[in-house]
């Protein structure tokens, strides 16, 4: 039976995780619940997060109160999604998009997955480029050198190879550098927070009048995209776990380590755009942090950010590179992220020498990600509530003896149902340089076309009928294992 299983030593052997696709066994389930919050608290280390807490004063027009009403609901609502879909990765223990070919088939799998990894793309430039611009706003404040072209290029070249080799490392090099840049960046953070107490003129804060409950609504969708553009990756980063790992403590851990950053970071940009409401349309999303803060403050903060920042497109390219090789790309997983290091490269020398507006390209890009990702949370979703386990030698398995084939590879009602939501959360969406014609309804006013396409997808692929698996022993076995797992828990 031929099947994508290259050799792979234990995750805790060596330095560089050299498991692709396959699922881990059971002995090798050493991860633990609590390690999911410095790795969340990392995937939101970047000060896109103020550019976007001043956008909810500036352009949605909130006061201080609506802004921390959206600051906490957008984390549990998107986080919410990331964790419950990470239950998956124990489950299986198989990355988000092979465990996907359980709902899709081998080859239907290949168009959500195709589209998935597309989109991270994107994702990854948006990262680069804030990277490179942190980097450029550290030597500006430091040597006063100021950009140009050869500069650009080599700040992002610097900050893609320090991402290569992060998310080439594997998964213990992001725990490590994610353990570190959260206490660091905790610290930090709390001084920045002491210097704005103190230096903020809170009068104007409070007295701003409030915004409409619409735009609160649309604010929770803006900030929420972020989140849900991590949830396709969730179960990469719980495959490690046991299967008796507290689905509750899992879900609780993604939303606190999300949470924690998400809520003071948005804070602190709505605070930060009353002194300065140009930051929310600045081409450099990041220069702004140096008038407004000392350098003895600015320069350190900004090299933790950056830290960061490299720590989320690590993730992304780690995520990435599993995709890949669901596509057919039969190459190591380390190598497979060398493929999204070079497109990110290219196009972030597109956005920074070309583009005009940074962060009208950002909100468009992430407001697209989410609709993107959201057909194929739904039809997942569902899916897991139904399903108990996986088959590993069918996940693995791409020919037709597999058990996820179903008619000729494909999962026709999963196929419907994700290409039938996609096209109406397109229909909902409207960005700079695209509206689809619901997009003045109430739902495309308010930022919700992502949420109605994982409900519609959802909806659709649940009354949809089921194309039924063909058992095989190693199906049976799992689902035995699981029986008894649940029994202890």
């Amino acid at each position: 039976m031929p099947t994508e299983s290259p050799s792979a030593a234990p995750a805790g052997e060596s330095a560089i995780e050299t498991r692709g696709l396959e699922p881990v066994p059971d002995s090798e389930r050493t991860g633990k619940v609590r390690e999911l919050f410095p790795t969340w608290v990392a995937a939101n280390i970047s000060v896109l997060l103020l550019t976007m807490g001043a956008g909810l004063v500036v352009f949605n027009g909130l006061n201080i109160w609506q802004v921390l009403i959206v600051a906490a609901v957008a984390p549990i609502v998107s986080y919410g999604i990331v964790g419950l879909i990470s239950i998956a990765g124990k489950r299986g223990g198989s990355p988000g998009m092979a465990l996907s070919r359980a709902v899709f088939g081998q080859r239907g799998n290949l168009f959500p997955g195709s589209l998935i990894w597309v989109a991270r793309w994107g994702w990854e430039t948006i990262n680069a480029v804030t990277g490179a611009y942190a980097i450029l706003t550290v030597l500006d404040l430091l040597f006063g050198i100021k950009s140009n072209t050869p500069l650009i290029v080599v700040t992002l070249l610097l900050f893609v190879a320090g991402t290569f080799v992060v998310s080439g490392l594997g998964i213990n090099a992001l725990r490590v550098c994610s353990k570190w840049s959260t206490y660091l960046f905790g610290a930090f953070s709390v001084l920045v927070l002491i210097y704005l107490a103190a230096n903020t003129d809170w009068s104007a804060v409070f007295d701003k009048p409030a915004g409409s409950a619409a735009m609160v609504v649309a604010g929770v969708g803006m900030i929420g995209a972020g989140g849900i553009s991590w949830v396709p990756t969730g179960p990469d980063f719980t495959r490690y776990l046991p299967r008796e790992a507290s689905a509750k403590k899992l879900v609780g851990t993604t939303i606190g380590g999300a949470g924690i950053v998400v809520l003071p970071m948005v804070l602190m940009g709505a605070v930060m755009a009353v002194a300065t409401p140009g930051l929310a349309e600045a081409q450099d999303p990041v220069s702004f942090i140096g008038t407004l803060l000392p350098n003895w403050i600015a320069v350190p903060y900004l090299v933790i950010a950056l830290v960061g920042m490299v720590l989320i497109n690590s993730m992304s390219m780690y995520s990435a590179g599993f995709t890949a090789q669901t596509l057919g790309i039969r190459v190591p997983r380390h190598w497979a992220v060398s493929v999204n290091a070079v497109i990110s490269l290219a196009f972030g020398c597109l956005l920074m020498l070309v583009a005009t507006s940074f962060i009208g390209s950002f909100i468009s890009f992430l407001t697209l990600l989410a609709v993107a990702f959201s057909a194929w949370i739904g039809v997942f979703g569902v899916d897991m509530l139904r399903r108990k386990s996986y088959d590993a030698a069918a996940l693995m398995d791409t020919t037709r003896t597999s058990a996820y084939w179903y008619k000729g590879g494909f999962a026709w009602q999963a196929m419907v149902a994700w290409a039938v939501a996609l096209v109406t959360g397109l229909l909902f969406t409207k960005v700079d340089w695209f509206a689809g014609p619901l997009a003045t309804s109430w739902i495309g006013e308010n930022g919700l076309g992502w949420a109605a396409t994982i409900v519609l997808s959802g909806v659709l692929y649940a009354v949809l009928p089921r194309t039924p698996e063909v058992a095989t022993p190693a199906a049976a076995e799992a689902d035995e294992e699981e029986k008894v797992a649940a029994l202890t828990i």
